[in-house]
């Protein structure tokens, strides 16, 4: 691609401003809900993970959907996986020109069986493998090229591996608070997450469990540059905005109905599906998040196949009828706290 020019130090220019970052999701970062969470503010976004061998091979192109930006897309950092420095060196050079990324990242925290051996947390078990990967993808480019860790594979060795990321030239470091061992059980340490923080000099992103604006606030307190959001930006782009302005309140049901209906619609031209056989499916987790306080509306939500079923399972809340600009006062409440959403009626 013509026309882009690689910024070096990216990380540090963002974190001068208040704000979350979206977290890479398989499933669900991809460029439309990126595009909704950088309108809502997020310092920046960072792209599903995307095999670096698999780049390199030939099968796929430009128009990769994982990596393929959103017309007009800034602040999206590209995410590789892979444990062979030629390769991820090369997929390197291959995604900054594709895709043209603010700055790379080392995925070293996916714990899916399926990627053993090719990367992703396997890399903890064996971390001076990792340092090489880093320096070899920091002599490929001058954009940041960061690595997103968790705090070991099955016991904690994050500082000692934050510590050698740190030499092997990466700009920042993103910790995820739980071993590979325990995927996405208990709950993430985020005393663990702040001695990593205290232990280098680069930024550290801290990782896991926030939900809500006020835990997000808590957790930065602990010493980390900032926090990285990912199942709590779920149906709910506005805690990026709540991060920037202090205003925590959600939407009311019609904004956030109209959202979830643009939502449909980005993804279907972003993919460039004429039906939405393909590209809505997807969504179907997603598009009831938005609206919790209508539990009503999911058994129809999870079954769309097009956009014109969205609008017309939501046109209630579109068209004003139930809880729009001009509802009446039997609306539904939700209050963020602590532990998610509270909902009540008035």
């Amino acid at each position: 691609m013509t026309g882009f020019t690689p910024t070096p130090g990216f990380y540090a220019a963002r974190l001068a401003r208040p704000g979350a970052v979206l977290a890479p999701m398989a499933g669900y970062s991809d460029a439309p809900m990126r595009q909704l969470a950088a309108e809502q503010g997020a310092l920046w976004t960072v792209s599903e993970m995307i095999s670096a061998r698999g780049l390199m091979g030939g099968g796929d192109t430009e128009k990769l959907n994982l990596g393929r930006p959103y017309p007009g897309e800034q602040e999206r950092v590209v995410q590789l996986f892979g444990a062979e420095s030629d390769v991820l060196a090369g997929a390197v050079a291959r995604a900054e020109a594709w895709f043209q990324p603010a700055a790379i990242d080392l995925n070293m925290g996916c714990p899916v069986p399926k990627i053993r051996g090719k990367g992703g947390a396997c890399l903890l078990q064996t971390p001076e493998v990792a340092y090489e990967l880093v320096s070899a993808m920091r002599q490929a480019t001058h954009l940041d090229v960061s690595a997103k860790i968790r705090l070991g594979w099955d016991h904690d060795r994050s500082v000692e591996v934050a510590q050698g990321l740190e030499a092997a030239g990466a700009a920042l470091i993103t910790v995820h608070g739980r071993t590979s061992a325990q995927r996405y059980t208990g709950q993430a340490d985020w005393e663990a997450i702040a001695r990593v923080a205290a232990s280098v000099r680069v930024p550290v992103v801290g990782s896991g469990d926030i939900l809500t604006p006020a835990q997000a606030r808590e957790r930065q307190r602990m010493g980390v540059a900032a926090v990285m959001i990912g199942r709590g930006s779920v149906g709910n782009p506005w805690i990026f905005r709540a991060l920037v302005s202090g205003q925590d309140d959600l939407p009311d049901a019609y904004t956030r109905a109209r959202t979830a209906l643009r939502h449909a619609e980005l993804q279907t031209r972003f993919y460039d599906d004429d039906t939405g056989r393909l590209t809505l499916r997807p969504l179907r987790k997603v598009l009831p998040q938005y609206l919790p306080d209508y539990p009503e509306l999911r058994d129809d939500l999870v079954q769309v196949v097009t956009v014109e079923d969205v609008r017309r399972v939501l046109q209630p809340l579109l068209d004003g009828s139930a809880d729009g600009p001009d509802a009446g006062s039997d609306r539904a409440a939700i209050t963020v706290t602590p532990n998610g959403y509270t909902v009540s009626h008035s």
